[in-house]
């Protein structure tokens, strides 16, 4: 009796450490709201239009949605100048639109992931306002120097550089100073070194908390911190690129004083509290931080926790957005995904990101043909998927000329080199069915213009199309809730230069084998190659994309397998006994 009560409790045990919170296996989907739905009919997206599409994200599989900023915004960088951090701007709603997203997306099991952006505010805050008039209050919200006195002339505290281009300080004459702004000139940059900021950005959090969020996304968290000035009230010079001699890129220094200072993890830790401690005080599900930062891998892994705090449940892996292009192979790929989980500190959660409102779209760096491709690898490997809009029905890039950028990044370059810095091409409108607009919007001109190809790329078409991207992605994120994906080992190798394999398996239950072809030859694969363990091992076709020859349920050997170029393919081991 003795063993058998031993016995249930050791099998509750492992039950229980085999559950999943809900992020850490979830499907995210990216909003940029300004091109997802528009319900007006003014050109621009907004929050009625996120909330017709509940039923959309629901369809496909998704688990929660990060919004891009959709608070009150002078919209000189499209909502991250933000001028009040706990309204909603009247080109996106009202509030009460908000609640009722909120209550809408619960009915529907969908989370809601709000947009922080802690670096700056809008020139227009009230904040600003009241530190260039020195309020004893806020005076010092703000990062804020004389600068030097050459020749009679007065210059800026140090040779910083925007990620806009040009020098990072500007000259306010009200308050006779200059103010640092690592983006835009309009986006001040707060001083996270005064508790007062630290203490307002707490209380933005628990507002939105409160509202419902079920988390957010933090913008730009590398540029948080800044070394501060060591005499003189100046700041020290960064040292130069040498292989940049443009004097206004932001590859002109190294920035060794403006991002990644430890004071960045320290602050990301107190905000995990905040999360852990609104869960404790209210109770429902986690909250969750998702930290965006380009910094070095040893840098962001920083983000997940020290050890004995614990910090962002998703500090993005952007290592696949970063390296790899429509030239890489399949070890490329698997040193980009086995750099990330074998960095990972034990015990936290991956995720996978190849696309997002900063970067040029999937099909366009990588191939419109790899599309399937990434789709397949995103969601068959560990931990969580994230996805940007238009990615799941194969959106690409449109041209948008210099005439008719908007782009502030892009703007603040010339015609010549302009094509290199705008993100526009990748922010035009959701293409949802082949009428007017793409069904985006009735307006008779929308903020960016649609994409040309919107008659057969769009949701309404591929729904009617068994083999379609949409299609194939919706069959991924079903493939997804099963118990070998959500608890089980993964294993990413070569199997050759051109293919990829991912293992995924539990004890006492199916292996799964994904093999993406991501170039042009025709592929003969012994799976034994990699995975010695499948030798003589019979799989079940369970997925395949139009590339295939093969159909659902046939039957294959693990040592003859073919692959046409470009197919997708995931394959389900037909016995349990294979671990």
């Amino acid at each position: 009796m003795l063993f058998k009560l031993a016995l249930l409790l050791a099998l509750g045990a492992a039950v229980q450490a085999q559950s999943k919170d809900w992020w850490e296996t979830a499907s995210f989907y990216q909003i940029y709201p300004r091109s997802f739905k528009d319900s007006d009919g003014d050109g621009v997206g907004d929050l009625k239009g996120v909330t017709q599409s509940l039923g959309y994200l629901k369809d496909i599989g998704v688990t929660a949605t990060w919004l891009s900023p959709i608070f009150s915004s002078p919209m000189a960088d499209f909502g991250y100048d933000i001028s009040n951090f706990t309204d909603i701007d009247p080109l996106f709603g009202t509030m009460a639109d908000f609640d009722n997203l909120i209550k809408e997306a619960n009915k529907k099991g969908i989370k809601i992931i709000l947009d922080f952006v802690p670096n700056h505010t809008s020139d227009e805050h009230e904040w600003f306002k009241k530190s260039i008039k020195r309020d004893p209050y806020y005076k010092d919200f703000y990062v804020w120097a004389p600068g030097y006195i050459v020749n009679g002339t007065r210059v800026p505290p140090s040779n910083w550089v925007s990620v806009f281009r040009g020098s990072a300080w500007e000259w306010n004459s009200a308050r006779g100073e200059y103010y640092l702004h690592q983006f835009h000139k309009k986006q001040p940059d707060l001083n996270f070194r005064e508790p007062r900021v630290q203490q307002a950005m707490k209380e933005v959090l628990e507002f939105w908390l409160k509202k419902g969020a079920a988390g957010f996304r933090i913008d730009a968290v590398q540029h948080s911190f800044e070394i501060r000035p060591e005499y003189d009230g100046n700041f020290l010079n960064e040292p130069r690129n040498r292989d940049d001699n443009d004097v206004d890129s932001y590859g002109y220094t190294q920035h060794v004083f403006t991002v990644d200072q430890k004071e960045t993890t320290e602050m990301i830790y107190s905000w995990r509290k905040i999360m852990d401690d609104f869960k404790k005080a209210n109770g429902g599900d986690t909250r969750i931080l998702m930290a965006e930062s380009y910094s070095p891998v040893d840098v962001v892994m920083e983000y997940y926790g020290n050890g004995v705090v614990n910090g962002s449940h998703i500090p993005f892996n952007f290592l696949m957005l970063q390296w790899l292009n429509d030239k890489s192979n399949a070890h490329d790929y698997e040193n980009a995904i086995n750099t990330w989980l074998n960095n990972m500190p034990k015990g936290k959660t991956a995720n996978w990101v190849m696309g997002n409102h900063d970067k040029n779209r999937v099909g366009s760096r990588l191939g419109e043909d790899r599309m399937d491709l990434v789709n397949t690898i995103l969601a068959t490997l560990p931990g969580c998927s994230i996805t940007y809009q238009g990615e799941e029905i194969g959106m690409t890039d449109v041209f948008i000329p210099w005439e008719d950028t908007v782009d502030p990044q892009a703007c603040n370059s010339n015609p010549e080199i302009f094509q290199w810095f705008s993100r526009d091409p990748a922010r035009t409108p959701m293409q949802w069915n082949n009428s007017k607009n793409a069904g985006f919007s009735t307006a008779n001109k929308t903020w960016l213009p649609v994409s040309s190809n919107y008659l057969t790329i769009n949701v309404e078409s591929e729904k009617k199309i068994a083999d379609s991207h949409l299609s194939f992605y919706t069959e991924l994120h079903k493939l997804r809730k099963n118990k070998t994906y959500t608890n089980g080992e993964a294993q990413v190798k070569a199997i050759n230069q051109n293919v990829l394999g991912i293992r995924r398996s539990l004890k006492n239950d199916s292996t799964y084998i994904t093999l993406v072809n991501i170039w042009d030859q025709l592929e003969f694969i012994d799976l034994s190659i990699a995975f010695p363990e499948t030798t003589s091992s019979e799989f079940e076709y369970v997925f395949v994309n139009r590339r295939s020859q093969h159909s659902k349920k046939d039957k294959t050997k693990a040592y003859s397998i073919t692959l046409m170029p470009k197919e997708a393919v995931v394959l389900k081991s037909t016995s349990s006994e294979l671990y």
